[in-house]
Formats: C-alpha cells, structure tokens, sequence
C-alpha cells in the first residue's frame, strides 16, 4: 500500500484524527497539504514531524467553509506537489445543545464547515481526482451520523449527510476510474475525549464490545488503504472503524 508520490490533501489536519491521517501518509511518502483553519502552531509541528519521517509536507490555511480560502489551498497544492491524487475531507467542528435549546445559528455553522465544507473541497478538487490515475475521495464521517447521540442532532445530520453524498459521489466519479467512500469512526482517543467526565467516558468505553477507544492509528491506516491503488475496486462504501458498536 505504498504511498510514495502520491498527493494528499487533509482538511482539519493539524490536530486529532487529520492529523494522525497526514502524518501517517506522510511516512508512507505522501506528498501531504496539511490544511488548518486557526492552529498554525500545530500545523507545522505536522509537517516537522511528517518531514523527519522522510515525507514532504505544506501547510495550508484555509476555512473549509469558504470557497475563496478553499480554491487558494488548491493553489498552495498546486504550487508545492501539482494537482491532488487524494482528498480526505476530514474538518469538522460541534456545537452541542439539546435540541430545544440549540439554535439556527448552532445548527447552520456545524452544517456550514461539516457539510458545505465537504463540498467546497470536492468541488474545488474534483477535476483533479478525475483526472488522477487513481484519484481517492474520502470523507470522515462518525458513528454518530448512524446512531445518533444525545445533544448533537447537528452533528448527527451533518455526519450522516456524508454518507449520501459520498455513495452518490462514487457513481460519478466512477466514470473517471477514481473513488469515493466514508470512514466513520467511533470514539477515539484524541484531545477532545480528554475533556469528557471520566464517568462519561467509562460508559462510552463500555457500550464498546472491543472495550476500549479507538486510537488514531486505527483510523489513519484505514484511510491509508483507501487512498492506495490497493483499494481500486472499493467505491461508495461506509466503513465503519467502531470496534464494534454496531454489533
């Protein structure tokens, strides 16, 4: 599942599970555009990091939500590694209230980057992947976009939107002999889960028949298949990295 001379753009890449995505194509020899939207500190730890591996790396500030910032990143690419072979649209933000007390304004912003970000990059990206060898669309999606979750009905949808847009992408895309599938992960252990109440967190690591979090590594290495030629007769699908939850 090598890697090497393939360019990968990451949204949301400079912490949590983008980051563990970037830097593990980076090792793989990806070229990665690791996009941030405020930490640019964290960004370029990710290229250090991603070239001490041996790989190449570019930051890229951009707000996936909107289209200016976006179309300036494809530049940043463009300019640093040529056109992308691979897109993981993997920023996304929450703004959790119970329904009855979230607002329009909650509710339009998470579905503003989460899912008018999802197609901003695609668009922006599309001619690329079409025209890749082996062009890879991936979207990071959550176990919450299936199951739902208390407090998160803008999340819920935004994430479960992904999955749509993502099988409908793939029949599209097919006809240029590149790919699009969704990887949704469950509760994985990145800065955020360290916020959560510990006994908040024990019933979450419970309702888990593989007992316990998802590390970031999981994740990444399944989005490392999807993004190989290895993974050219994988289109449309969700897959889910849960350790189970849905079992």
């Amino acid at each position: 599942m090598s890697m090497e001379g393939r360019t990968c753009v990451i949204t949301g890449s400079a912490r949590g599970i983008g980051r563990g995505i970037a830097e593990h194509l980076g090792e793989e020899g990806a070229n990665v555009v690791v996009n941030y939207r405020s930490s640019e500190g964290d960004a370029h730890e990710a290229v250090d990091a991603i070239e001490t591996a041996g790989g190449s790396a570019v930051t890229a500030r951009a707000d996936v939500a909107d289209r200016a910032d976006v179309e300036h990143m494809r530049e940043v690419c463009l300019e640093a590694f040529g056109p992308a072979d691979v897109l993981v649209n993997n920023a996304g933000i929450t703004a959790d209230h119970q329904f009855t007390e979230m607002t329009r304004e909650d509710w339009d912003r998470v579905m503003d980057v989460n899912l008018g970000g999802m197609f901003n990059c695609s668009q922006v990206f599309y001619d690329d992947l079409w025209n890749a060898e082996e062009g890879r669309l991936i979207n990071i999606s959550s176990v919450v976009g299936k199951q739902g979750n208390f407090g998160q009905a803008n999340y819920a949808a935004a994430k479960s939107g992904m999955f749509g847009f993502t099988r409908t992408i793939a029949l599209e895309l097919a006809q240029g002999g590149s790919t699009a599938n969704c990887v949704a992960p469950g509760f994985t252990a990145t800065d955020m889960v360290e916020t959560v109440p510990e006994h908040v967190l024990e019933r979450i690591i419970s309702s888990v028949p593989l007992e316990r979090l998802a590390e970031v590594e999981d994740i990444a290495a399944v989005v490392r298949f999807l993004a190989s030629e290895d993974s050219s007769y994988v289109t449309g699908e969700v897959i889910d990295v849960n350790g189970g939850m849905d079992l």
